[in-house]
C-alpha cells in the first residue's frame, strides 16, 4: 500500500496521545511523554544533536551546530529568568546547580570520548534507536551498564559530592555556584548580570568556532554535512499552486527538514514548559541506570541487594518501568523520532541505511557507551543534564563540563581514527 508508513505513523501518534493516559500513572507522567515525543520529533526533523556539536566539528569541519546551540543556551537562559527572577523561593525549582569539582571535569572529559565513538548523547541514543538501531543499542546497553556502575561512586565519593566552589543559592542545590549570587548588584538582583555572562561566554565559543571553522577551510580540510546543506537550500514553497492536499503541503507541512534554528528554538520551548510544569530542567541519563538494575531484578537480584549497591531507592528496581517521569520522556523521546520517520515517509530509506555490526564496530560502540554513561555519574549528568540545564539555569558548572566535554571529544575523534579508522 502506497505510504503505508504514513499512515502508520499518524496512527502510532493517535493511539499515544489518546491511550496514554489510560497507561501512565498520572497526568505529569503523560506531560512528560508529550514532551518527549516533541523533543524526538524536533531532534530527527532538525537533524541536530549534542553530540554533534563536537564530531561534526572535528569530522566535517562545520561549527555550525555547535554555534547553533550556543544561541540556544542563551534564548533559554533568558526565558527561565522570568520563572527565576520573582521566585519567593527558589527551592521549589530543582536547579541543577552542580558541583564544582574534579568529578565534573573528569566525566566530562570521559562523556566527550564516549560520544566521539558512539557518534551519540544520552538523548541522541534514543533518536538513533529509531535510525541506526545495532549501534544505538550497543551504546545503550554499555550507557546502561556504565550508569549502574558509577552509581556508588556519585554517591559516596567528596571529588564527585563536593565542591570547590560554591554560593549562597548553591548551598541550598548541589554546592554549585549560582551565576545570579555574583551580581547581587546589578539592579535585577543578578539577572542582569548573568544573562550578560552567558552571553559573553556563549559569544567567546561561537568567535572559537568561526576561527576554527575558517582555518579548516582555508587548509581545504573543510567537507561540510550533508544533512546541513540540505537544510541551508531548501526548496521553495509552490505558493501559486496551494492546495491543502497538495504535495508540496504535504512535504511542508511533515517532511521538509527544520533549520538547526528552528530546531533550538523548538528545544527551548519545551524546556520552557518544562520548567513552567515539573519546576526542573531537562534531565536524561539516571534511568539508564535503573533499567540495567531492573534487568537484574528481572534474573532474580534482589531489589535490597540493587538498592544497597547503588545507593538509590529498591522501588526504581523493583516497581513498574513507567512510574519514573524521566524513563517515560525518554522513551517519548523515542517514539518521537518513529513518528517523524514514519510521517516523513522515511521508513524505506532508513532502514537501508541500518548499519551491521562486526567487533571493531561493536567494541567501538559498546566503550562510547560506557564511558558515556559512568562519565554522566561523575559530572552528575550528561549533555542535557551537566550542560544545557546547568547553563540554561545559570550554574557555572555548566560551562565547565563544555570545556571538558570538547576536550573529550576531540581527544575521542583521534583515537578512534587511529585505532578503528573512522
Amino acid at each position: 500500500m502506497k505510504n503505508w508508513d504514513r499512515i502508520i505513523g499518524f496512527i502510532l501518534l493517535l493511539i499515544l496521545v489518546v491511550g496514554a493516559p489510560f497507561v501512565l500513572p498520572s497526568s505529569m507522567h503523560y506531560l512528560r511523554l508529550l514532551m518527549g515525543l516533541a523533543l524526538g520529533y524536533i531532534l530527527s526533523r532538525s537533524y541536530t544533536g549534542f553530540a554533534g556539536s563536537v564530531n561534526r566539528a572535528y569530522k566535517t569541519g562545520s561549527t555550525k551546530l555547535m554555534r547553533t546551540m550556543m544561541f540556544m543556551f542563551l534564548i533559554t537562559a533568558v526565558a527561565n529568568v522570568t520563572f527565576l527572577m520573582f521566585s519567593k523561593n527558589l527551592t521549589s525549582f530543582d536547579l541543577s546547580i552542580n558541583p564544582i569539582n574534579i568529578g565534573l571535569i573528569l566525566g566530562g572529559l570521559l562523556f566527550g570520548f564516549g560520544m566521539a565513538f558512539s557518534s551519540c548523547c544520552a538523548t541522541g541514543v534514543m533518536t538513533d534507536l529509531a535510525t541506526d538501531l545495532p549501534r544505538a543499542g550497543m551504546t545503550l546497553i554499555f550507557f546502561c551498564l556504565g550508569v549502574f556502575l558509577g552509581f556508588p561512586l556519585q554517591a559516596t565519593q567528596s571529588w564527585i559530592k563536593g565542591s570547590i566552589a560554591t554560593s549562597k543559592t548553591g548551598t541550598k542545590f548541589a554546592q554549585g555556584v549560582y551565576m545570579p549570587d555574583l551580581f547581587k548588584w546589578d539592579g535585577l538582583d543578578g539577572y542582569l548580570g548573568s544573562v550578560i555572562l552567558t552571553a559573553l561566554l556563549a559569544g567567546i565559543v561561537v568567535y572559537l568556532s568561526y576561527r576554527y571553522e575558517k582555518k579548516r577551510r582555508q587548509s581545504e580540510t573543510y567537507v561540510g554535512v550533508p544533512s546541513e546543506k540540505v537544510q541551508d537550500n531548501p526548496k521553495p514553497a509552490d505558493v501559486t499552486h496551494f492546495t491543502m492536499n497538495s504535495k508540496s503541503t504535504y512535504d511542508a507541512l511533515f517532511i521538509k527538514p527544520w533549520t538547526l534554528k528552528q530546531g533550538a528554538v523548538g528545544m527551548t520551548l519545551i524546556f520552557v514548559l518544562m520548567m513552567g510544569l515539573t519546576k526542573s530542567g531537562w534531565g536524561a541519563s539516571t534511568p539508564y541506570g535503573f533499567w540495567f538494575g531492573k534487568t537484574l531484578n528481572i534474573f532474580g537480584v534482589s531489589a535490597s541487594s540493587l538498592s544497597n549497591f547503588t545507593h538509590q531507592p529498591a522501588e526504581v528496581f523493583s516497581g513498574p518501568l513507567l512510574a519514573n517521569g524521566v524513563t517515560v520522556q525518554n522513551l517519548g523521546i523515542f517514539l518521537g523520532a518513529i513518528i517523524f520517520i514514519l510521517t516523513a515517509g522515511l521508513f524505506k530509506e532508513t532502514m537501508h541505511s541500518v548499519s551491521t555490526l562486526n567487533m571493531k564496530s561493536a567494541s567501538l560502540f559498546a566503550l562510547g557507551g560506557f564511558t558515556m554513561g559512568f562519565g554522566t555519574r561523575l559530572s552528575n549528568g550528561c549533555n542535557v543534564g551537566a550542560l544545557y540545564t546547568p547553563i540554561a539555569q545559570f550554574s557555572v558548572s555548566g560551562w565547565i563540563f563544555l570545556a571538558a566535554l570538547v576536550l573529550g571529544g576531540i581527544f575521542g575523534n583521534k583515537l578512534s581514527k587511529i585505532a578503528y579508522g573512522y
